[in-house]
């Protein structure tokens, strides 16, 4: 299920709807979080976490083919081993100037485990929950590179 989108009637101000892909290993939390996504304008993508690990997606080819802005990250336990492959990706080449807005089921033991200093989101499927996570992928899809 690498890549699987549904698009939009897109706005004739714009050439296309702003483009965000979901890695996650919650069919669930993706599902929630792509209706969220697709109801406010954006065109989704999907990757598993696993296909990128096992290789079995191609990762710079779907990146270079699809141009994602925004990168929506589900750090999932073990979560330590999980950030170090996210700082991984981060500063891969196919990655840079996209991006990142990070989810996790437990931000706590998250900022215990890794030490950041950054916004992470807890997603558990509240309303509200889905909503912020929508507030920063606009807010990201916005945003000038930064790496």
């Amino acid at each position: 299920m690498l890549a699987s989108a549904i698009e939009l009637n897109q706005n004739p101000m714009t050439d296309t709807a702003p483009i965000v892909t979901i890695v996650n290993t919650n069919p669930d939390l993706v599902r929630i979080l792509r209706v969220a996504l697709e109801q406010v304008g954006f065109i989704v993508f999907e990757v598993h976490i696993e296909e990128i690990k096992l290789a079995e997606a191609n990762v710079e080819s779907f990146l270079h083919q699809h141009n994602p802005k925004v990168i929506l990250y589900d750090i999932a336990p073990p979560y330590d081993q999980n950030w170090r492959f996210l700082e991984h990706l981060r500063t891969s080449t196919s990655f840079k100037g996209r991006q990142f807005v990070l989810t996790t089921v437990n931000k706590q033991r998250v900022d215990e485990l890794v030490g950041i200093d950054e916004t992470v989101y807890e997603v558990v499927g509240k309303a509200d929950d889905v909503a912020d996570v929508v507030r920063a992928v606009r807010e990201a899809s916005r945003a000038r590179p930064t790496r």
